[in-house]
């Protein structure tokens, strides 16, 4: 493939990333059902580390993008791009019939005091407590390293798993909340090779 498809790509995923986010912010909004909050002890001792924010945000979409470049054709590219959208259909169920949220209380840990403290608060602002299960930002990061696991074989799995902990230590997200996404994940990618 030419740099100039490479670039095309690059641009249509942009674009993806755009329009899938406005499915995302629109179950926010709407649901069926009232909010569910989880009660763990097992959560509550996760400690809060918010300087794991860098890695929830930062490396989340430079990984995903990285599949722009392992992009073999157009149709290879085609298939990748509807099993996120296949991921997405699954997600919007689940946060449109049983909306979870995390506990208020996590959120007020935050007191903007530090870079990464304040970088959080403003990555929240738009990501609201509710859509928390199954983890979003956990079930893209697995079917992203499926998708790269054959050109970065099994480092590609470091990356959900990095996802998973800034998930725990940014209190985003309930443990339960983890493998379920992985879950969804993975089934997206059953999806993209049945299709393929």
């Amino acid at each position: 493939m030419s740099l100039q498809d490479h670039i095309i790509y690059l641009i249509l995923s942009g674009i993806t990333f755009v329009g899938v986010y406005q499915f995302y912010f629109l179950t926010q909004r709407h649901h069926v059902s009232n909010t569910r909050i989880f009660h763990s002890e097992l959560d509550e001792k996760v400690p809060f580390w918010p300087s794991w924010v860098w890695i929830y945000s930062f490396l989340y979409y430079p990984a995903i993008l990285y599949l722009n470049v392992i992009t073999l054709n157009a149709r290879h590219f085609a298939m990748m791009v509807f099993s996120f959208v296949a991921l997405l259909v699954l997600q919007m169920f689940f946060f449109y019939f049983f909306p979870v949220a995390t506990p208020d209380h996590w959120r007020s840990r935050n007191k903007g005091s530090t870079a990464s403290e304040r970088f959080l608060q403003y990555v929240q602002k738009f990501d609201g407590p509710t859509n928390c299960f199954p983890s979003m930002h956990v079930s893209v990061a697995t079917l992203t390293a499926l998708h790269a696991s054959g050109s970065l074989g099994p480092w590609a799995f470091a990356f959900p798993v990095l996802i998973a902990l800034s998930c725990m230590f940014t209190k985003q997200h309930y443990m339960i909340n983890l493998p379920f996404g992985a879950v969804l994940g993975w089934l997206a990618f059953r999806i993209y090779l049945l299709v393929m």
